[in-house]
């Protein structure tokens, strides 16, 4: 008899928390990009990812979620960059790479994709809705406060909004399949007994 994985529901409170060090994370990388000090938001998202990991019911399926969403990220803004739509203005070691700031963002990014955004697994318009609004808003925030310049905003935020509706169906249905957040029973149930 193959077993069923169930999802466990998070409680509001880790919702809440997950929320909460995601803006915490958020803040520290933009803010500390805008301002020449990247490293601050790189550690702090290290620090979230490592107790997201640690209150994972399966650390490694949570912690593959966090590489696979890295990797799409990597490709995802080292693309935005290449095109000259948008410059990160701080943290470029590599050309042609994004810089390691707003790679910590998508790690952070993927702590919540089976926590505070559970909700969304099988809403997809909803998921594209909040693709295409929540990803150029994040980029806008990033850009009023200095971490990010849009060298054509327009084609900029449309590509944005078009890329973030198709990279969140994309992100979901990898949450979906690496949860770590999904409790597997270790025995399973006890057939009846026919008399």
């Amino acid at each position: 008899m193959k077993l069923s994985p169930a999802t466990a529901v998070p409680s509001k409170l880790a919702v809440l928390a997950n929320f909460a060090l995601f803006q915490l994370g958020w803040s520290s990388c933009v803010v500390g990009a805008a301002h020449g000090l990247a490293w601050v938001g790189g550690c702090t998202v290290l620090l979230i990812v490592i107790l997201h990991l640690y209150s994972a019911v399966q650390p490694m399926e949570a912690l593959k979620l966090v590489m696979l969403v890295l990797l799409i990220g990597a490709v995802w803004d080292s693309s935005l960059m290449m095109t000259g739509w948008v410059h990160f203005n701080d943290g470029n070691f590599i050309p042609g790479v994004a810089p390691y700031w707003i790679l910590a963002l998508w790690a952070l990014f993927a702590t919540t994709l089976n926590v505070s955004l559970v909700w969304l697994h099988n809403r997809r318009l909803l998921t594209v809705l909040l693709g295409a609004i929540g990803g150029p808003l994040s980029y806008w925030g990033g850009a009023r406060i200095g971490a990010i310049t849009f060298v054509d905003p327009l084609p900029a935020l449309i590509a944005l909004a078009i890329g973030w509706a198709l990279l969140m169906l994309l992100l979901m249905a990898v949450a979906r399949r690496f949860n770590g957040f999904t409790v597997i029973p270790a025995h399973p149930p006890a057939e009846h007994a026919h008399v």
